[in-house]
């Protein structure tokens, strides 16, 4: 029998949050499972007891899934078992890493693997803002060195009132969606998108997710105590010879200082400049030495180069590529770039680079959502590509990797509000990136604006994006907020802080702090820099295109979309697609119907707008309802000895008896020289009320012809003899 510990945390709407250790997975370093109603995860973590040898960084590995049978449900596919992740458990997986990474100590270097499973779910409650925790209690009750606890929640705006953790439903209402993470001191991690909102709101969102954040530290805090895991493990995963190192800053400081200070905007010339700095000094150790202490080198220089440029930034004002702190690096672009795309743009700034095409397409084309809490459709889709060439490396290029994912993510959320509601177009954007320094995945929201005004995308507002860093000491007591941040700022530095929005708000942003001591103050600072920088990035956007093309490029797909009366999709799909088959075949069209709202919506694509405007009247024949004393064109179908059966509407069929076909009185019906297949005028007589028959006329659209003067009969009156 197992006697579990058990910490319960309270949220302000009534849920409660329990979190269990000591019964499941005891032979990981650390087990905890979460409930929250009917939703259950289950977090383990285990570390290697040593760190692999000439390891100089954190190995973490953080994997979040999600089991079909968690809410009743098979895998699709042939094999019907989960494979692969998708791309929203990789996307948690990220947020939790991203909280958890700057927090274990730097000189601990073992492998971690943190998992969390989701293995029950109420199909409401959103399990990811539940991750973050249940990862952290797992290291909380373990013996692996941590500077946490951390905690992860979701807060939504809904009518004005902020909402921790809402449900799928509530989120839906939403116009505020943020994930935070942060420890009981500071906040580490922000993602989220919004619907163009200000500073000030953003940042009372952080706030109020904050204060819900301390409570479920304390909670872990208390939870360590009572699994008495308070007192954690002793390492040595770092050999240091402080001889070596003394020298490395002896000889290398005022030469990298002289390099950060050059201000050479060049980023390959600043690279090997730095990198000589190692090489001259690794000659100067005798080569019977050298292999061995190259690895001790390396780590000591970069902690040289690292403090060179912040010392420069802090205490002289001074970039690595000779800007000031708010200074946007040179922006130019176009669009129109490439032919073949419905819509495309290259955008440049500094030495980042992104080249996005759009593509336009039909309900066909939808992607199919099927994961194990989400199933739906996506008309809106951003892919962000990024091969080693942009970065000047010789390797080969990989399968779509986590980082791509995550920073497609961000642009798709930057972006995705700006597409007009019940737009009929799917629509697909690809941002390949050529070159990068800082800020690709801002880059691609630029670019990717761009490219859909240059489709004709009617965007409510344009999108721009930037990326802010920070260098700070003592606790945040010194700093320098940095727009538009260089690929080293970011790597050398304290924060990276990305900001998209329109000109009236912020419609995404993301934010990784590696530090502790991040105050409001500073973050305030940022994201009114920041706005700055977004402003002046879309005045030179708007120089190149300034609105959406008033019309889409001629080789474009044209959709119209007409709403149809729910009980008509039968009539137009007809028996086994018959009709609608028939009617794609005859004006070349693309046809698409689906249930809304108790409404049908029917798309018509193709790439002339004759096509369309067949394809239309004949949809609105079909539903049409057939009106006495109307007159329609109809299709002759059949010739029988008493009539002709007439399709005057699609699938509706009246008789044209022998009488209503001419004034003439005819003998047989062939004698009117009418075939089948001809067209012909008819009108509407009357519609049996018993058996819904339809009755038709030609004759009476036709001239009545004169009847012939009658002979005056002869007699004896009036006759002359």
């Amino acid at each position: 029998m197992t006697n579990p510990i058990v910490k319960q945390i309270e949220l302000s709407d009534g849920r409660t949050i329990t979190l269990e250790t000591g019964k499941l997975a005891k032979q990981a370093d650390g087990s905890v499972t979460l409930r929250m109603g009917d939703t259950m995860l289950l977090a383990t973590v285990c570390a290697a007891k040593d760190a692999t040898p000439g390891t100089d960084f954190m190995p973490l590995q953080v994997e979040y899934r999600e089991k079909f049978a968690s809410s009743g449900r098979f895998p699709g596919g042939f094999m019907k078992r989960e494979g692969k992740p998708s791309d929203s458990e990789v996307l948690t997986s990220r947020l939790i890493d991203r909280a958890l990474r700057p927090l274990f100590p730097d000189d601990y270097h073992a492998d971690v693997f943190v998992n969390v499973i989701l293995y029950s779910s109420n199909g409401e409650d959103m399990p990811d803002a539940l991750a973050g925790l249940a990862a952290s209690a797992a290291l909380a009750v373990s013996d692996i060195p941590f500077n946490g606890p951390i905690s992860e929640v979701r807060v939504a705006r809904i009518d004005g009132q902020f909402v921790i953790n809402p449900t799928f439903k509530q989120l839906q209402q939403a116009d505020i969606d943020i994930m935070v993470g942060a420890t009981i001191d500071n906040i580490m991690m922000v993602e989220g998108e919004m619907n163009e909102v200000s500073e000030a709101e953003m940042l009372d969102a952080i706030k109020f997710a904050h204060e819900e954040i301390k409570k479920h530290c304390r909670a872990q805090m208390e939870l360590t105590e009572m699994a008495g895991k308070t007192v954690k493990r002793t390492y040595c995963h770092e050999e240091n010879d402080e001889e070596l190192r003394k020298q490395v800053w002896d000889k290398c400081y005022q030469k990298a200082y002289a390099v950060a200070s050059s201000q050479n905007p060049n980023k390959h010339e600043r690279i090997e400049a730095f990198e000589s700095i190692l090489e001259e000094f690794l000659e100067s150790i005798p080569e019977e030495e050298r292999d061995e202490k190259k690895p001790l080198v390396a780590r000591y220089y970069h902690a040289v180069e690292k403090e060179a440029m912040r010392r420069c930034i802090l205490d002289e004002g001074k970039r690595l590529d000779g800007r000031n702190s708010t200074e946007i690096r040179p922006i130019w672009s176009e669009v129109d770039f490439v032919p073949g795309p419905h819509g495309s743009a290259l955008f440049t700034r500094g030495e980042t680079q992104s080249l996005t095409t759009v593509t336009l397409g039909t309900k066909l084309d939808e992607k199919i959502v099927d994961d194990v809490l989400v199933h739906g459709t996506d008309r809106f889709l951003l892919h962000y590509n990024f091969p080693p060439f942009s970065t000047g490396e010789a390797r080969p290029q990989r399968a779509t990797g986590r980082r791509e994912i995550g920073h497609g993510n961000l642009a798709h959320r930057a972006l995705k509000r700006m597409i007009p509601q019940g737009y009929p177009y799917v629509v697909r954007v690809v941002s390949d990136i050529l070159e990068s320094n800082g800020s690709s995945s801002m880059a691609t929201v630029c670019a990717g604006t761009l490219a859909l005004m240059d489709a004709g995308v009617n965007l409510k507002k344009p999108v721009s994006g930037i990326a802010m860093g920070l260098i700070s000491e003592n606790k945040g007591q010194n700093f320098a907020v940095l727009s538009d941040i260089l690929g080293d700022e970011d790597h050398l530095g304290d924060m990276d802080f990305k900001v998209c929005g329109t000109k009236d708000g912020i419609t995404a942003t993301q934010m990784d702090i590696k530090v502790d001591g991040l105050s409001y103050e500073i973050l305030e600072k940022a994201l009114a820099q920041a706005k700055a920088g977004r402003e002046h990035i879309m005045g030179k956007m708007m120089e190149t295109l300034s609105e959406p093309r008033a019309d889409l490029k001629p080789h474009a797909p044209r959709i119209e979309v007409i709403e149809i009366p729910k009980d008509f999709i039968g009539a137009v799909i007809g028996p086994g697609g018959k009709i609608i088959q028939g009617m794609q075949e005859e004006t070349g069209t693309v046809i698409t119907i689906e249930e809304i709202d108790n409404k049908g919506r029917v798309e018509i694509s193709a790439n002339n707008k004759a096509s369309i405007d067949a394809a239309m009247a004949k949809i609105k024949g079909i539903v049409a309802i057939p009106e006495i004393g109307e007159v329609y064109e109809a299709t002759v179908r059949s010739v029988m000895p008493y009539g002709l059966f007439c399709e005057f509407l699609p699938g509706k069929d009246g008789l044209l008896h022998i009488s209503e076909i001419e004034w003439r009185r005819l003998e047989r019906t062939e004698d009117a020289g009418i075939k089948e297949g001809d067209k012909i005028q008819v009108k509407l007589m009357d519609i049996d009320p018993r058996t819904g028959k339809f009755k038709l006329s030609r004759k009476v659209l036709l001239p009545r012809p004169e009847r012939p003067e009658r002979p005056e009969r002869s007699g004896s009156q009036g006759i002359e003899y």
